[in-house]
């Protein structure tokens, strides 16, 4: 009996152990629902996750694009000015060559030899001259036992033997600038192409092939067109200060260079309705070479205090163009915009935003008027982007 009363007490007390552990694991098991649904009431209900950027005010640049092709400030096609057989080629190909430096050489002998025989023609009449000089001496002494008509003559050859001598002269000097123009220098500074003769070649100044062509790369031009409804803008701003020019590449990735604005053509062209215009670069980095296709940009005027937003923030709608500017509630309000330049990824914003507004700029697709929106993080990993609560 004591041992059936011992059983029992252990029973009960087992019952009652284990009613207590499952009492406490349900009380811990409410209160972390609890705190989950406390947790889930602070977070934002379907928060969109976007990108969004800031209205800003500031100066903004008003470019006008085009396109354009580089040329030499001066390219001059060497030729020779006189006729033989070239002895040498004093130049390499793709070399900077200095004004006056020589480029070939054609053969001189026959120059020097029509210039030694000039010299010997002044010689021998300035012995003829010599010697009428004192026959009219001797006339100008006799007298009347002299006749005029003798001293006369004699005094008319010597003027033509004086004469002649000028002519002696001038011979002389031909004679020295053909001999001087078989040595072909460089009549300007700047990179030397192909050569178009060999050594051995012979060569006329009548024919239009010349020995080589040099184009002079500092400074360089540029080439490009505008439309002719700008005209009037750019040479009323043209007429403040000489206008900045930037030279990029055709894909407006790279800028190459910066120039200003030189020549306005005089006439625009009637079949396109677009006006020519050059600028001029400084070049001294050889980054524009002559021939070479460029996007242009000219800076025609600057806005000043202007509304400016990131390109991604404009979005394109039935009834026009439009931004979601995001409130002080995280809520996404959609905004008609109107549009004036856009430059580089900015765009001037002339109605519908103002500055310190913020903007979405990525996301606009899940977003509708009225969606609570948090801002998407990129890592500095560069792993996917972090939704981060506003």
């Amino acid at each position: 009996m004591a041992q059936s009363r011992s059983a029992r007490v252990v029973s009960i007390l087992v019952v009652v152990a284990a009613l207590g552990g499952g009492y406490f694991a349900w009380k811990s098991w409410s209160g972390a629902k609890s705190t989950q649904a406390e947790t889930a009431q602070k977070r934002p209900a379907n928060a969109v996750p976007v990108t969004v950027a800031e209205v800003s005010k500031s100066d903004f640049p008003v470019y006008l694009s085009g396109l354009g092709t580089v040329q030499g400030f001066n390219t001059v096609v060497v030729r020779t000015r006189v006729d033989g057989q070239i002895d040498k080629i004093a130049f390499q190909e793709g070399q900077i060559v200095q004004q006056g430096d020589l480029l070939a050489e054609i053969d001189p002998r026959p120059f020097q030899a029509t210039l030694d025989q000039a010299k010997a023609k002044k010689a021998q009449d300035e012995a003829n001259l010599a010697n009428a000089n004192l026959d009219l001496q001797r006339y100008t002494k006799l007298g009347e036992f002299a006749t005029r008509q003798q001293t006369d003559t004699q005094r008319s050859t010597v003027a033509q033997l004086t004469a002649q001598i000028a002519a002696d002269d001038a011979a002389i000097a031909n004679a020295q600038t053909q001999l001087g123009y078989t040595a072909v220098k460089a009549p300007i500074t700047g990179v030397a192409g192909l050569r178009q003769v060999d050594v051995g070649n012979i060569v006329n100044a009548s024919t239009q092939t010349g020995i080589v062509t040099i184009a002079q790369i500092e400074p360089i031009a540029a080439i490009f067109t505008a439309p002719e409804s700008q005209l009037p803008y750019i040479n009323e701003a043209q007429g403040r200060e000489p206008l900045k020019v930037l030279a990029l590449t055709t894909d407006g990735r790279k800028t190459l260079a910066n120039g200003q604005l030189s020549v306005v053509n005089n006439q625009v062209d009637t079949t396109s309705g677009t006006i020519r215009l050059k600028a001029v670069f400084d070049n001294k980095e050889h980054t524009l070479w002559p021939g070479q296709s460029i996007a242009t940009r000219l800076l025609v005027r600057t806005l000043k205090d202007a509304t400016v937003v990131p390109d991604e923030a404009v979005q394109h709608g039935p009834n026009g163009l439009y931004a979601y500017a995001v409130n002080q509630d995280n809520k996404a309000e959609l905004r008609t915009i109107k549009v004036a330049q856009s430059v580089d990824g900015r765009t001037v914003i002339e109605s519908g935003l103002s500055p310190g507004e913020r903007v979405v700029t990525a996301g606009q697709y899940r977003v509708q008027p009225g969606s609570l929106v948090s801002t998407a993080v990129a890592s500095t990993d560069q792993g996917p982007a972090k939704v981060r609560p506003e």
